[in-house]
């Protein structure tokens, strides 16, 4: 009944957060009716109200050009490879060719892919770019079957294989174990479509290390609590019908409840930012929480699995890891460079837990292998913002170059 109950909830406050929205909207598009201060307050109120609403289906990329070459180019966005639980996103920039492959992997965590939308329009400026878009399972239909994290391992390394050989990978926070675990695969077959670099970041590899409220939280109940408590099924009107999954929202409230105090401000400094006129910072304010309020839920079997094998059992990190049958050692990786990535305040994957990774792969020359910790951000800072733009990036571009 979790999951219908909130849908019910959604659907009650569906019509009032849509009239907010238009009228929000209706504000913007008139600057004479919002130069009052009475309208100018009203907008902000519409915002606040209309975004009291979660959505389920994934927003645009919304890229539609990027700077090469000091150049304008047009991106378009192209599916090169499909399966019922993801789509092989190409940023394809026209007229663009020579720059290294990359298959960026994004969390499968409760969002969708273009929570990345800043990591890859930074990307797009020196790599022909791919994307893992994952598919909301609440719009997969049980015949489509089960997708758990050895399905998870088995995307990576197909999406590889279907770009060829040469294409580097780059993960970003909860994939990056899958991510490791597919290279391990390919490398132990000598599979020539394992990638010439690997970037880890803000990844929990070894959960173990200086465990944070996430962490804790994964090791306060059995795995059992966390299936009878938090699964739901998908109600009866949408294509998943009857799919066990851990909700989206469900997610969100955890991540959110983290840092409510920080929630809160926001939402009063939209308000405040709105009714003085200073739409420009509201607009910030507002298009992150449109974004962050697109949720995805995550298949019951894959989220429960990923909680039992990465943050309660540590399996990767103590080489006891099987995926498909099969024994995961990542001191088979020996051709692929590696390039991990922390974030000095990160409060969801805190340091150590990504660099955990260069000692697995053991079997790396020390110049293949390279560690950064970013000073003054938290997790989200590792690959969005100025910080990931001027002082990340360059890293994982010099990384991804130097293994062409």
């Amino acid at each position: 009944m979790l999951y219908q109950a909130y849908q019910t909830y959604a659907d009650i406050i569906q019509p009032a957060c849509a009239l907010a929205d238009v009228a929000a909207s209706l504000l913007a598009a008139n600057p004479r009716i919002a130069g009052s201060d009475a309208m100018r307050s009203l907008w902000g109120a519409c915002e606040l109200l209309a975004l009291a609403r979660l959505t389920h289906h994934r927003p645009p990329f919304g890229i539609d050009s990027v700077v090469v070459n000091g150049q304008p180019v047009q991106v378009t966005e192209e599916v090169v490879a499909r399966t019922p639980f993801c789509s092989l996103l190409r940023l394809r920039r026209h007229g663009i060719v020579g720059q290294p492959r990359v298959l960026l992997i994004a969390p499968m965590s409760g969002h969708f892919a273009t929570l990345l939308r800043g990591t890859a329009q930074t990307m797009l400026a020196d790599h022909d770019v791919y994307i893992t878009d994952w598919h909301n399972p609440r719009d997969v239909p049980l015949m489509a079957g089960r997708f758990g994290f050895d399905e998870f391992v088995q995307h990576v390394i197909a999406f590889l294989h279907a770009l060829g050989g040469g294409t580097h990978l780059v993960a970003v926070c909860q994939p990056t174990v899958a991510a490791l675990a597919a290279v391990a695969l390919m490398a132990e077959d000598g599979d020539p479509a394992q990638p010439p670099s690997l970037t880890l970041m803000a990844g929990p590899i070894d959960a173990r290390v200086n465990p944070t409220k996430v962490n804790e939280l994964a090791m306060s109940r059995p795995i059992e609590w966390f299936e009878r408590t938090l699964i739901g099924f998908v109600p009866l009107r949408f294509s998943g019908a009857m799919r066990r999954v851990y909700p989206g929202y469900v997610q969100l409230i955890a991540f959110m409840s983290m840092n409510l105090d920080r929630h809160e401000q926001a939402m009063q400094d939209l308000y405040a930012l709105r009714a003085r006129g200073e739409h420009a910072k509201a607009d910030v304010i507002q298009s992150f929480y449109t974004e962050y309020f697109a949720t995805m839920d995550l298949t019951a079997e894959f989220y429960l699995e990923t909680v039992s094998m990465v943050f309660q059992r540590f399996l990767l990190a103590q080489g006891l890891l099987d995926v498909g049958g099969r024994r995961v050692s990542t001191r088979a990786i020996s051709r692929t460079a590696l390039l991990t990535v922390e974030g000095e305040r990160d409060d969801i994957c805190a340091i150590g837990q990504t660099m955990a990774a260069q000692d697995l792969c053991a079997s790396l020359r020390p110049y293949m292998r390279m560690h950064h910790v970013q000073t003054g951000v938290g997790h989200y800072g590792v690959f969005n913002g100025k910080r990931w733009e001027t002082q990340v990036y360059p890293l994982v571009r010099d990384t991804i170059y130097m293994n062409e």
